[in-house]
Parts: structure tokens; sequence; C-alpha cells
């Protein structure tokens, strides 16, 4: 039997008060929850599986209600997201949802947002999106390769990251509609995708990536990876998956 294994966790790191990231894996989501030990769920290989972090942005108030509010509708329509342009048309529906809860939530949040990044396993293929500088990576034999594309402003002189996003789910006081960047891949037993909001790869370069992800098997490359970001500093929060294609 072909299945699909996620293991994934989710903290505030070091020095923000809450954790505004959150978490779909199929029907199953963590929104401002802390779990320093990984969650590791097992799934047949079948119905379009959907797994995606969520990043509200920093500095808006409302970050964590618009990162929680996009992974469960995602939860909810994950199975129709068969392809690239139904992924497209989910993600627009996420967008108009950010911006007509503000009216629900008070102007208090008027400019709430969030990034989102993602895959969707299917017994033959893997769709890849993502809206902002949420992050998913490829992981093989011949190293961590990047298949997200980032949204974010190049970094000032000096500085290794930038946090300005060029795009995301709400965010601004009008309507902005996005341009979700989909593509579409093989999938073969063994292969594994990393998936994970700024708070890991802002603190930790790729080359540490790539060694814990060469190193240890699903569980322990994700402590190991969050505990990287947390010696590093632990800037931001944390949230991570990873996800492989198993053959039984």
């Amino acid at each position: 039997m072909r299945y699909v294994a996620v293991s994934a966790l989710s903290h505030p790191g070091l020095l923000r008060e809450q954790n505004e990231d959150s978490l779909v894996i199929g029907p199953w989501t963590l929104c401002a929850t802390v779990t320093e030990s990984p969650q590791t769920l097992y799934f047949p290989l079948g119905t379009p599986l959907v797994v995606a972090v969520a990043d509200g942005l920093g500095g808006h108030p409302g970050g964590d209600v618009a990162s929680a509010l996009v992974v469960r509708r995602i939860a909810s329509i994950g199975p129709a997201m068969s392809s690239e342009d139904a992924v497209r048309d989910a993600l627009n529906v996420c967008n108009r949802a950010v911006y007509e809860a503000v009216g629900d939530e008070g102007s208090e949040f008027a400019t709430m947002g969030t990034t989102v990044a993602g895959i969707v396993v299917q017994p033959d293929s893997l769709l890849t999106f993502n809206v902002g500088d949420s992050r998913v990576f490829a992981a093989s034999r011949d190293g961590l390769r990047q298949v997200s594309v980032d949204d974010r402003l190049p970094p000032e002189p000096g500085r290794r990251t930038s946090s300005l996003v060029t795009q995301c789910l709400g965010g601004s006081l009008a309507y902005r509609a996005i341009h979700p960047h989909v593509t579409t891949g093989s999938l073969s037993p063994g292969d594994r995708y990393l998936i994970c909001t700024d708070g890991l790869t802002d603190p930790l370069p790729a080359d540490v990536l790539d060694e814990v992800m060469r190193e240890h098997d699903d569980s322990r490359a994700a402590v190991e990876l969050w505990k990287a970001a947390i010696a590093a500093g632990g800037p931001d929060n944390i949230t991570l998956a990873i996800v492989r294609a198993a053959e039984a």
C-alpha cells in the first residue's frame, strides 16, 4: 500500500509572545499552538492531500486570525485541489475570505494578512504552491532544492534576509488580487518535502537545513530543525512539516 507520512510541529520561538503560524494536514489543522514534539500522521495515497503552512503577517494585528482562517478553509476544500487551476481558485477563495473576515473582526484587524505555502499530494503527481515567503523544499540525495518562489523584497545591504513580502493573502485596507505560484511535479516512493515558515529559514542557512534532512528521518529531522532554529536565536514563530511518500 502506498501512503503519505507527515511529521509536523509549531512553536512561537524565543522572541515572539504569540504564535501566529498555522498548519493544515488534510482535514487536520493546528493554529496558534505550541508543539515541541512532532505530530506524525499517516494517510493512504489517493484523495488529494494538502499539507501547508500559513504565517500571519508580523506587525499587523490579527495575523493569527488570518492564518487560522486560511488553513481551516483549505482543510475544508483540500480534496478538490486536484489541478493547478483548482489550487489557484482555492487560494483566491482564501484571499477573499481574509478580506471578508475583516468586517466581522472589526477595524483593528483591517490589514490582517498571511502567507501560505504547501503541497498537494496525489497518487502520481505533486502540486506545489505559495503566496508570500513561506517555503517548500524538495529533499533528495542531491540535496535540498527550493521549489516555491519567494514573494519578498531583496534584503538591505549588510542583511541576509528581508521580512517585506510583495504579496500575501489579505494584508491591505483595499482588496488586492493575488497571483499564486503553482507548479506540477512527479511523485515517487521515498520522495520527501519540507514545508516551513520563515521562522525556520531566516535564522538557518540552506546548508544547515540540507545537513539535518540528510542525517535524520522525518520526525527526528523535524525536532533537529526546530532545535537549530532555537539555537540560532528563535527570532520568529517556527512551523514546519516534513512529508514523505512511502510504500508498505
